[in-house]
């Protein structure tokens, strides 16, 4: 399995779209609580939808239950909070929704979780793909 991630802030559309353009990538998951953001006019949903499709011939799937709650996302981002506790308090969230039941490992597999942070160091994105790689065992590559 082979789980690959990506953020689109800081990136042309351009360089965007070409990374997304890679042998074994099927699907781009959105893990963004809010896919509407104005951060990147071609990242809202309807808009990435059309260009995944049309620039890459690929999927577009919106997965919120791998997105944080609203006031956890708050707590860290707004109020400055510690990257170390977001962390934690994120993975027990994803453990208590048993994302594992409901997110199938063939969906997973080649899919890009997507999300807004440029680079996955201080993402949510990393602990998800990190999350489902010590289930399933795999790759992640961040592109």
């Amino acid at each position: 399995m082979i789980i690959f991630t990506i953020g689109f802030t800081r990136k042309s559309a351009e360089e965007f779209f070409t990374r997304l353009a890679r042998p074994g990538l099927k699907r781009v998951l959105d893990v963004r609580l809010n896919n509407r953001s104005q951060l990147a006019g071609f990242a809202k949903k309807s808009d990435l939808e059309y260009f995944l499709g049309t620039i890459c011939n690929i999927e577009y799937v919106h997965l919120p239950e791998l997105a944080p709650t609203q006031e956890l996302l708050d707590s860290y981002k707004k109020k400055k909070g510690d990257w170390e506790r977001y962390a934690e308090d994120f993975l027990e969230l994803i453990r208590s929704r048993a994302v594992e039941s409901s997110v199938p490992q063939s969906l997973l597999d080649g899919g890009c979780l997507l999300c807004s942070e440029d680079t996955p160091e201080r993402c949510h994105r990393r602990l998800v793909a990190e999350y489902f790689q010590r289930i399933h065992g795999g790759e992640i590559v961040h592109l």
